[in-house]
C-alpha cells in the first residue's frame, strides 16, 4: 500500500525545530533592549509564529505566537511602559497577525486530512478495480507497471487484467478515452465483463463483440446523464495464450500493437487491420480481426498503453519504447519492466502527460 502524504516533520524533528523560533524570540528581545530608543525590533517577532507554521500544527504555532506576544509585552514594559500608544499598537498587531497564522495552520491541517482520506479511498478503489496480476499464470511469467499521470491520483484511465480460460490464459489491456467518474465506471464495467466472459467464448472475435456490446450499452444508458459520455470509448487489446501451443492469438480494438522480444530482436506485432475501439461502432463478430503469431519459450511480449509511447522529454521527443526495449532483450519480465519504468520516468523528467501501463509476459518452457 502506498503511504499517505506526510503532514510534516516527525515528532523528534519538530521538537528540534521549535528551538529556532524560541531562539529567534530571545534574540529579538535581547537586541531590541540593547538598541537605541528610536529603534524598534519588536514587530519582527511575528517571524517566530510564521516560521513555526511551516513545520508544526496550530497548537504549537499558537503557543509560539503567545510567547511572541508576551515577549513584545516584556519589551514594552522595559522600554517605557505597556500603556503607551506605540507599544499597544505593536502588541495588538502582533496578536492579530499571530491569530491569522494560527487560522491558516488550522485550515491547512484540515486540507491535509481531507487529502489523506481522499487518497486512501482512491487507493482502495484502484486496488479493487486494477488488481495486481500474479507473477506466474500457467506457463507465463508476468510483470506489470502502472503510473498515474497525477501523483495525487490513484485511479486512472488505463486498465489490464488476466484470467484462466480452459487450457490457456486470456489477457486484456485497455485505455479509457474519457475522464472523471464516468471513465472509472467504464473501466470497472470492462474489467468485470472480461473476467466474467473470457472463458465463455471460444474465439477472441466473439469475446470482443460481446465486450463492445456491453460498453456500448453502458454508454447508451448514461448518455443522458453525462454530457461527455458520447465522446468516450475504450481501446483494447485481447490476447489468448494457450498452454500447449507456442503461439499467441490477438484481437486488437484500436490499441497500440504489442512488442515481441524473440531471439534478441524486437518487433511490433502489427496485424493486417484493427477493429474500432470498444463503444465506437459495433461490428459483427466475424468482422473483428484475429491474428495468430509465434510465441515460443524464451520470448517476451510487451503490452503497453499510449501513455508510454507518447511520453515526451523536454525537447518534445516521444519515448522510443521499441528502441529502449532492444537494450534489455535478455531480461526477465520483472527486470524488463523495472528498466522501462526507470527509463520512462527519466525521459519524461518525472512528469507523465498521461497514465502509463506496461505488462511484460514471458513464456516458460512447455
Amino acid at each position: 500500500m502506498r503511504s499517505l502524504p506526510s503532514e510534516g516533520p516527525q515528532p523528534w524533528a519538530r521538537s528540534a525545530l521549535v528551538v529556532l523560533p524560541v531562539a529567534l524570540i530571545v534574540l529579538i528581545v535581547v537586541v531590541d533592549l540593547q538598541a537605541p530608543n528610536d529603534v524598534h525590533l519588536g514587530p519582527l517577532l511575528v517571524i517566530a509564529p510564521a516560521l513555526t507554521a511551516s513545520f508544526a500544527g496550530p497548537r504549537l504555532t499558537a503557543a509560539i505566537g503567545a510567547l511572541a506576544v508576551a515577549a513584545q509585552v516584556l519589551i514594552a514594559g522595559l522600554r517605557g511602559g505597556v500603556a503607551t500608544s506605540n507599544h499597544m499598537a505593536q502588541i495588538g498587531a502582533l496578536a492579530v497577525l499571530s491569530a491569522f497564522i494560527v487560522v491558516f495552520t488550522v485550515v491547512r491541517e484540515r486540507r491535509i486530512r481531507e487529502l489523506a482520506r481522499a487518497e486512501s479511498v482512491s487507493e482502495a478503489a484502484q486496488r479493487a478495480l486494477l488488481r495486481p496480476l500474479p507473477e506466474r499464470i500457467g506457463p507465463l511469467r508476468i510483470a506489470t507497471m502502472y503510473l498515474a499521470a497525477e501523483h495525487e491520483a490513484q485511479i486512472g484511465g488505463d486498465l489490464y487484467t488476466a484470467t484462466r480460460a480452459g487450457a490457456g490464459t486470456r489477457l486484456l489491456i485497455g485505455d479509457v478515452r474519457g475522464k472523471g467518474l464516468a471513465a472509472v465506471g467504464e473501466s470497472a464495467l470492462l474489467l468485470s465483463a472480461f473476467r466474467l466472459l473470457a472463458a465463455r467464448h471460444a474465439a477472441l472475435p466473439d469475446l470482443a463483440h460481446t465486450l463492445d456490446h456491453s460498453v456500448g450499452r453502458y454508454l447508451l444508458d448514461f448518455a443522458e446523464t453525462d454530457d461527455e459520455t458520447a465522446e468516450h470509448f475504450i481501446t483494447a487489446l485481447l490476447l489468448d495464450i494457450p498452454d500447449d501451443e507456442p503461439v499467441v492469438r490477438l484481437t486488437n480494438c484500436g490499441h497500440p500493437p504489442p512488442l515481441l522480444v524473440s531471439r534478441g530482436r524486437v518487433a511490433f506485432v502489427d496485424g493486417d487491420r484493427s477493429a474500432p475501439p470498444l463503444g465506437v461502432h459495433s461490428l459483427a463478430a466475424e468482422d473483428y480481426p484475429h491474428e495468430t503469431r509465434r510465441f515460443e519459450p524464451g520470448d517476451t511480449l510487451v503490452l503497453y498503453t499510449d501513455g508510454v509511447t507518447e511520453a515526451r522529454n523536454r525537447r518534445g521527443d516521444f519515448y522510443p519504447l521499441a528502441e529502449r526495449v532492444a537494450r534489455w532483450t535478455t531480461c526477465e519480465p520483472a527486470a524488463l519492466v523495472h528498466h522501462i519504468r526507470r527509463d520512462l520516468l527519466a525521459h519524461a523528467d518525472g512528469h507523465l502527460g498521461d497514465d502509463a501501463a506496461v505488462i511484460a509476459i514471458g513464456r516458460l518452457p512447455i
